[in-house]
């Protein structure tokens, strides 16, 4: 391979959007191996499952073998997906996995049954990008450029409805949409954010389209993952950007669970994040959830749980236990939305008071 050469992308994946990249791009054969630049790779192989790709839209698109794909180096920890982890090297003609769909890749280490085996996919080159006009030498491209500056001073004071899980899948982000269109609806200026997780837009894009006036998410701020001691400078960057867009509050998912790897508890434990909440909304899949998810919330970050939401809340039976023998709310976001959006709208109107 030439040093540099023109290559044609078929795909562009979502997690680069900070990039803004063009369907022809140069690459370079230098790849430099960490979390955030971004790689030229082709597809080796076909997938019956778990087989598409997000771009930059925010469409999913199918991938095939032999699709060029740019997409983003980073982590994963997902315990219903894949786990992965960016090579200590890299050079092109070496074999790389898609970890998902927002195009994050990296040495998949662990699979799950429910979507096989992760594309496989050779790597073509570094992307490179152009800063200056005229530039002749170009520089491998990364999701930081353009991106939210991560802050070290909080100086939003937009009130923040917090949307936790027990674990990825767990109704976080149902409850997340139909809290931002009942607010919408309420006649109230929602903005929306995902704090933590894996690169992916879906989730901010059906708050937008639930009516929030702006969204951002940790990819905005130039991580293709987060991960413990770096979630909280990322939060508060996204909350200050999007506090200049004039919202009454902010609905915020906190992607994976509270236990897992993603940086979480970061955010739980930080005063000045936590000092913005007006509530908390916690979807769990079942009663040991949600006693295990409210104890610990108590016990270890000093926070009250507000409402229970997720598939714990599906019928009568765990809705019971909640209110019974947790004292709490119980609302599930699809079969009652306006009941949990009025328990969510007390806590906020209490908040806008003090």
């Amino acid at each position: 391979m030439r040093e540099t050469r023109r290559l044609k992308l078929d795909r562009i994946a979502s997690s680069t959007r900070n990039a803004r990249l063009t369907p022809e791009v140069f690459v370079g054969a230098e790849v430099i191996a960490e979390e955030g630049y971004i790689l030229a790779v082709r597809i080796k192989d076909d997938k019956s499952s778990y087989n598409t790709v997000e771009d930059p839209s925010g469409r999913m698109i199918p991938l095939r073998a032999g699709d060029v794909l740019a997409g983003t180096l980073g982590s994963r920890r997902a315990l219903k997906g894949y786990a992965g982890v960016v090579p200590e090297t890299i050079a092109p003609g070496d074999t790389i996995n898609v970890l998902n769909m927002g195009g994050v890749l990296g040495r998949c280490t662990s699979s799950h049954p429910d979507h096989g085996a992760p594309f496989s996919a050779e790597v073509l080159g570094a992307v490179l990008v152009f800063p200056a006009l005229g530039d002749r030498v170009g520089r491998p491209a990364h999701i930081r450029n353009g991106a939210i500056l991560p802050a070290e001073v909080l100086t939003s004071r937009v009130p923040v409805i917090y949307i936790a899980g027990t674990c990825m899948n767990a109704g976080k982000t149902a409850a997340a949409i139909e809290l931002t269109r009942g607010l919408t609806r309420a006649g109230r200026r929602v903005a929306a954010a995902k704090l933590t997780g894996v690169a992916l837009m879906r989730d901010t894009l059906a708050m937008m389209d639930a009516g929030a006036v702006a969204a951002a998410t940790f990819n905005d701020a130039g991580a293709a993952s987060t991960h413990a001691g770096m979630t909280v400078p990322v939060a508060r960057g996204v909350f200050n950007h999007l506090a200049a867009a004039g919202p009454d509050v902010i609905v915020a998912e906190l992607g994976d669970g509270i236990l897992g790897d993603y940086g979480v508890q970061d955010i739980l434990r930080d005063p000045g994040l936590m000092g913005l909440a007006c509530a908390i909304v916690m979807a769990a899949p079942d009663p040991v959830g949600c006693w295990g998810s409210v104890t610990l919330m108590k016990e270890v970050f000093g926070l009250r749980v507000d409402v229970i939401t997720g598939p714990a809340t599906d019928n009568e039976v765990g809705r019971d236990y909640v209110r019974g023998a947790l004292g709490l709310p119980a609302f599930n976001a699809f079969k009652d939305p306006r009941g949990l959006l009025d328990a969510v709208g007390r806590s906020l109107d209490a908040c806008v008071a003090r």
